[in-house]
């Protein structure tokens, strides 16, 4: 680390407090273990953070993110939010609807990254995305520097026509939204030190602001857990500077003195598959393990393709059996839906 000046939990608290935030989440969000995942597996004790229990839309992470964005677009006075990503962006779900409870206009800019040239199912979370209420519009780029373009024209043009507009800017936006993760850490430790657990490593799915927020409050309080991020994605960037660049500046807006280098966290490319978006046979044992021993549904492009990443890692021996690991769940669960046929074909259905 560049510098390794550390703070209580009482200090890093107190400066989050001092962030204005409009409330949005149902927090602390769930700490549980998995017994029978654990004993699937064959250890280590698995954990999860219920951040899919965040209740907004169906919750997820950028629930927490949106309750720093959204305070900041009305401190702005801004009356429309122009956001964007892949046409089931979860981020976009939560969005808009942190939008309506907010009394904003929602304008969303959705790539597909194929030729826009007719109706897309109006399913998962696209369907949810016209029920809070969004304007959307739907383009042919995927996500990543073009579709960032694609956003900005739109601000500028909804600009242009009188609206006063919350942009979805990635430079200034995502340093805000990784504030709203090291809150996610002091709540972690927390819970963790109420039940007097000692947690030996944190998995989540991130190429972005949950994650450099986690490895900054890691890093901020001292702790030895090593963070992984298995990502969604792969950026047309080198994704660890730029998440580096993240937790940096939001360590800057909390004036502390932490700052991350490579070696603050672990992130690994290896089980996007194809593309983004795209089912994997890792992810789909995944999501179908968890939910037929514990009842917790994972998505199938986010959070399962991380949960496929924790159980390589247990099969390789990389995490040795008497530790206890704790898994964030990042949430997508409306993704699912979008993948019905997929499913259907794909999952083992028993039958009796």
């Amino acid at each position: 680390m560049l510098n390794t000046d550390t703070c209580s939990i009482g200090e890093l608290s107190s400066r989050l407090d001092q962030l204005p935030t409009f409330p949005l989440a149902h927090l602390p969000t769930p700490l549980e273990f998995l017994p029978r995942f654990t004993e699937a597996l064959g250890g280590p004790r698995i954990w999860v953070k219920r951040d899919d229990c965040t209740g907004l839309a169906f919750g997820g992470n950028k629930t927490r993110h949106n309750e720093i964005l959204i305070a900041d677009a009305l401190q702005q006075g801004a009356d429309t939010v122009v956001w964007g990503a892949g046409i089931q962006s979860n981020n976009c779900r939560q969005t808009a609807a942190a939008c309506a409870k907010a009394g904003l206009d929602c304008h969303l800019v959705l790539g597909r990254g194929a030729p826009a040239n007719g109706p897309d199912p109006v399913q998962g979370n696209l369907l949810l995305d016209h029920i809070v209420g969004a304007s959307i519009e739907i383009v042919d780029e995927p996500e990543g520097p073009e579709l960032d373009e694609k956003i900005a024209q739109a601000a500028a043009r909804l600009q242009n026509d009188g609206r006063r507009v919350y942009e979805r800017d990635p430079k200034y936006v995502k340093p805000l939204a990784a504030l709203s993760y090291v809150g996610c850490i002091i709540e972690l430790i927390e819970q963790a030190t109420t039940a007097d657990l000692i947690f030996d490593a944190l998995y989540v799915c991130s190429a972005g602001s949950t994650g450099a927020g986690i490895a900054l409050a890691t890093a901020a309080l001292g702790l030895a857990l090593p963070v992984t991020c298995a990502t969604p994605i792969v950026w047309p960037w080198d994704t660890q500077a730029a998440m580096i660049r993240i937790a940096n500046d939001a360590a800057e807006r909390l004036a502390i003195r932490t700052r991350l280098n490579s070696d603050s966290f672990e992130l690994t490319e290896d089980y996007v598959g194809p593309d983004y978006g795209v089912l994997t046979s890792g992810c789909l044992e995944a999501i179908e393990l968890l939910a037929r021993t514990e009842g917790i549904l994972l998505d199938p492009s986010y959070s399962g393709k991380s949960m496929a990443c924790l159980i390589d890692h247990i099969r390789k021996g990389i995490l040795p059996r008497d530790q206890d690991v704790v898994f964030i769940h990042t949430g997508g669960t409306p993704a699912l839906f979008a993948y019905n046929e997929q499913f259907a074909n794909e999952i083992d259905r028993p039958s009796f």
